[in-house]
């Protein structure tokens, strides 16, 4: 029992100390055994980077599923679908069919080109899910970091689904982890990436929210110290001033990276993410505006 409790221990303090490749390694050790079958590197686009992977539930006799389209973060520059596949595997056994997409990143592309390229991930599931059992009637989008920021434009401005044939009706509602959604750009590297400044408005989600955008759920974690509070705020705020959709929670104790690995066997303890967050989508297919209690 203490070796065990020595390894959750040290597993813990890689997690939270953020050696990516490391912690992203112990998050996932339960993949490789949880019976999770997962369909690798689908091809969404022509790109190198535009492939996503399939989690598929357990089977429990329903011919569809709900589906959830997961973005991760990385500041628009890191990650890989992989190394969230805790993240896949803890919705999946929670009754959904998931899909992690890839997506370009800067410096090889700049905005919007990333965001074009969630959209188009999008785009594919809905069309394309039901051959892995998904519903694509029950479509919901979720994201960790600059991953929500993607998902949340997508959900806000219409343009990036318009442009491949679709609406965001086809969205029931939107789940975001600690997303930058407001945030102007104030290092060399983000200047660069979202550039010019007379480009900014439409880089930050509030610019597009017009009360007509699908249910969103905004958490947070009260000691994150990477993406400041007034995000969530701006957002909820512009939502609420258009009549919109809107529930925020606001976990105490929890930084910006444990609100994502609540979704982890480390961490699924420390806040009620998963509940939260399938609390909401559920709801949301039958209220128009759900409770996230």
């Amino acid at each position: 029992m203490k070796t065990i409790a020595h390894i959750i221990s040290l597993a813990s303090l890689i997690f939270t100390t953020g050696c990516a490749a490391i912690g992203a390694a112990t998050a996932n050790l339960p993949t490789h055994f949880d019976g999770i079958h997962v369909q690798h590197n689908i091809a969404y686009g022509a790109e190198k980077d535009q492939k996503l992977d399939i989690y598929l539930p357990p089977q429990d006799g329903k011919s569809k599923h709900d589906v959830i389209v997961f973005f991760y973060g990385g500041r628009w520059t890191t990650g890989e679908k992989e190394d969230y596949a805790f993240v896949g595997s803890t919705l999946a056994q929670a009754g959904y069919v998931v899909a992690i997409p890839d997506y370009r990143k800067y410096p090889a592309v700049r905005f919007p080109v990333f965001v074009q390229d969630a959209a188009k991930a999008v785009a594919w599931v809905a069309d394309n899910i039901g051959a892995y059992g998904g519903d694509a009637g029950h479509l919901f989008i979720a994201g960790h970091s600059s991953g929500a920021h993607l998902g949340a434009l997508i959900v806000a401005d219409p343009r990036y689904l318009k442009a491949e044939g679709k609406s965001r009706s086809i969205i029931k509602a939107f789940a975001g982890l600690a997303g930058p959604y407001a945030f102007t750009p104030d290092t060399p590297d983000l200047e660069a990436m979202f550039g010019p400044p007379s480009q900014y408005a439409a880089m930050q989600v509030p610019t597009f929210i017009d009360g007509h955008q699908p249910p969103m759920l905004l958490l947070y974690g009260a000691n994150d110290k990477t993406v400041g509070r007034v995000n969530l705020d701006k957002l909820q705020s512009a939502i609420q001033e258009k009549g919109g959709c809107v529930r925020a929670h606001i976990y105490p104790g929890i930084d910006h990276v444990w609100i994502v690995g609540a979704l982890s066997w480390l961490g699924k303890d420390k806040a009620p993410v998963l509940k939260d967050m399938t609390t909401f989508f559920n709801s949301s297919l039958k209220e128009k505006c759900p409770d996230s209690e």
